[in-house]
């Protein structure tokens, strides 16, 4: 089934009006997986089967059209999400294929924030994998309806039961297999559609787009086919009553009548229907879109967003088009032609090029220069955007990530994005001096891209730092920076994002008094510190008297204490997992001032946490490493060397899966290592889990290797 005309057609100023359906023929999904699941795979072939490309891109080739970046297509892994829209069944279908590394874990975070439905894809022979549990559960933290996709059915020791019952045993999801597979590994050919009861067949051709031979159900597989459409019946009454009523009178159930019930319950989240098939062959990909239509929500399927009105409270934004404008800003790419492009959801409004829009977080307005249609690295101008859209806009300069655009008369902030903080550092350089000038910008607008990269400047070492989620981030990030910017660099050292923290109550105090003749400074403070559990953050109480700290110094010392716990105690990490409670102090009518009091409450909390028994935190990893068994051993006593504690191990096709968690000091350099120990044919992935606490010997090790060269880290964002 082909989409039905012209993608888009051009007017005469050369803008693109995309042809608007109706918002509930809208689907605007992701496609989400573990690396190396088959994502931009499938959705080169959605894009075929729907006629937006007209010759199939491959991953091994390096020529799909999702994976544009020069890293993507020679390293065969999607780095940055990449939007695209094609048509089918009279539905306009919004797509964006994430990244599958942990390392760009930060694209799946934007993107789940502004999609409506998901497809998660499992490798048919892997099954559920250590990624696929975090995008899994990112899904559920935004409440996004989804639909699986098993590929790789034609691949040696593939499995289709056991995918499901990992799903249900790892995800605590409630699968659905709408279809089951007909023949297994080199033999699979096809599907079983268990809601029609029909055998869908494809050729032997993968570059072939029709559709479907339809068919009788193969005699052999008919008992299989029965009794799994008697699952998939008793799955879906266990959470529609309807349907239970039904299959207790044993009453006759349509098609239509199903369809109904599946999609219900997967808006609901209730259930998550499955499906199977074999991308790198084109099976299964049509069945795949029609269940995008059938059970994914449009965006009037979804509860309306919600924000705060500044000085009003919470307000809602339906989507529809005579609604206030409302849109957030989920990423921003630097375009070499256009300059700062910023993708933009639309949630409720419609705006034109030229409108006017306002941002509360610098409470300033801009004006839209050009709206545009994405496909993967190539943009399309647009007359407008609408609700339910996803866009490109120009000429927003002042916009960052996760900002909200709106109508400037009817204000409103949405939920920001959360991102996870970088785990790793290290000092950059370039390699020319004459690029210098050049340098800071260059990674600025990379960072402006990417809320996982930061940046700070040692001011003592007089070096720039660069942090991120892992070696490869890091990795790639320099690759950008010579490629896009023309910029080479050397990276140093890689240095462990450790942090502090204490481990008991301690008592600070601090009086600044000062006399010169003329003014003087006094400020006095008193607090407490207290041990927080790990991931708690910093917590802030002030339970001063007002007549000791005045209402309006109260700020001063909070600001003095923030900024003594970013420069660390120990060795200059910033301090987490600690409660400050500001008990008392007192001040001088004439010579007190804000400056004294960020003063004193910065050496009241440095006295506070000595007296607390101040520890060091490392970071610690998630590891899953997948072998052949022969490795199997080697690689057990090698993690236990690094100090990781090691879970069950596990058998998947005849290899063997390791999971343990281990420090990320540990860690370093650990993929060349791996190569080494496995002859190549070991797995790895690496993502955060937890901060603990540095074993004393080491503990002392690391403080005095930063004692000779301490480190004023008030700039210091690692």
């Amino acid at each position: 089934m082909k989409h039905d005309g012209l993608i888009r057609r051009f007017t005469e100023q050369g803008a693109v009006s995309m042809p608007h359906r109706p918002i509930e023929k809208l689907r605007n999904i992701g496609i989400i997986a573990h690396i190396d699941a088959g994502k931009t795979t499938t959705t080169e072939r959605i894009l075929f089967d729907t006629g937006r490309i007209h010759k199939i891109g491959e991953v091994d080739d390096g020529t799909t059209q999702m994976d544009w970046m020069p890293q993507e297509r020679e390293r065969g892994v999607t780095i940055t999400a990449a939007a695209t829209t094609c048509f089918w069944r009279d539905h306009r279908i919004n797509i964006i294929d994430t990244p599958g590394h942990v390392d760009f874990t930060a694209e799946v975070e934007k993107s789940l924030r502004v999609l409506d439905g998901a497809v998660v894809i499992f490798c048919g022979v892997g099954g559920v994998e250590p990624q696929s549990e975090t995008v899994w559960h990112q899904a559920d933290r935004y409440h996004v309806p989804r639909i699986a996709f098993v590929n790789k059915l034609d691949r040696t020791g593939s499995d289709f039961n056991h995918v499901l019952e990992m799903m249900e045993e790892r995800l605590g999801t409630l699968p659905a297999a709408i279809q089951m597979p007909l023949g297994s590994e080199e033999d699979f050919c096809g599907v079983v559609d268990l809601i029609e009861l029909r055998a869908l067949i494809w050729g032997s051709d993968p570059d072939e787009e029709a559709p479907p031979e339809v068919a009788p159900i193969p005699v052999v597989y008919q008992n299989l086919a029965f009794k799994a459409r008697e699952h998939l019946l008793e799955t879906i009454a266990l959470v529609d009553e309807s349907l239970f009523e039904r299959v207790v009178e044993e009453e006759p159930i349509t098609p239509q009548q199903l369809r109904q019930a599946i999609r219900d319950a997967t808006l609901s989240g209730k259930i998550t229907p499955v499906l199977c098939g074999a991308s790198i062959r084109n099976i299964g990909i049509q069945p795949l879109l029609d269940a995008v239509v059938d059970y994914l929500p449009s965006p009037i399927d979804i509860p309306a967003i919600q924000g705060e009105v500044p000085g009003a409270g919470v307000a809602h934004r339906p989507a529809e088009l005579d609604a206030p404008f409302t849109a957030l800003a989920f990423k921003l790419v630097t375009d070499p032609k256009v300059g700062k492009l910023t993708y933009l959801r639309v949630y409720s409004g419609k705006a034109e090029t030229g409108t006017i829009v306002y941002n509360p977080r610098t409470d300033s307005t801009e004006r839209i220069g050009r709206l545009m249609a994405i496909h993967a690295n190539r943009r399309e101008n647009l007359d407008f955007a609408a609700a339910g859209d996803v866009v490109a806009a120009v000429g927003l300069k002042g916009v960052v990530t996760g900002d909200t655009i709106c109508s400037p008369q009817d204000p409103i902030v949405l939920e920001q994005i959360q991102f996870p903080h970088p785990v790793i550092s290290a000092a950059i350089t370039p390699s020319q001096n004459e690029d210098r000038t050049r340098f800071a910008t260059s990674l600025s607008r990379l960072a402006e891209g990417d809320p996982t990269f930061q940046i700070s400047y040692n001011q003592e070492t007089r070096q720039t730092v660069i942090s991120g989620m892992g070696e490869f981030h890091l990795e790639i990030l320099v690759d950008r920076l010579k490629r896009e910017f023309g910029i080479e660099a050397e990276i140093g050292q890689l240095e462990i994002a450790y942090r502090e923290s204490i481990t008991r109550r301690g008592w600070g105090h601090f009086r600044l008094k000062r006399q010169t003749g003329g003014r003087g400074q006094y400020a006095e403070v008193r607090l407490h510190v207290y041990p927080l559990p790990r991931g708690t953050g910093i917590e802030f109480i002030n339970r001063a008297p007002a007549d000791q700290i005045p209402a309006g110094f109260v700020s001063a010392v909070e600001q003095g204490i923030q900024e003594a716990l970013a420069r660390g105690i120990l060795a200059g990490y910033p301090l987490t997992d600690i409660r400050i409670i500001v008990r008392g102090g007192s001040y001088h009518g004439v010579d007190s001032a804000a400056r004294d009091f960020i003063r004193a409450g910065s050496q009241a909390v440095q006295r506070g946490v000595k007296n607390a028994k101040p520890i060091l935190l490392e970071p610690i990893m998630k590891v899953t490493v997948t072998i052949p068994e022969a490795y199997f051993g080697a690689i057990l006593s090698d993690l236990h060397a690094r100090r990781g504690r090691i879970e069950s191990p596990e058998v998947v096709s005849n290899i063997r899966r390791l999971a343990a968690e281990v420090p990320l000091a540990a860690m370093l350099r650990y993929t060349t290592h791996l190569r080494s120990l496995t002859n190549g044919r070991g797995m790895h992935t690496l993502e955060f889990s937890h901060y603990q606490q540095l074993p004393d010997a080491l503990q002392e090790e690391v403080i005095a290797e930063k004692q000779p060269h301490r480190t004023h880290r008030s700039n210091r964002r690692i």
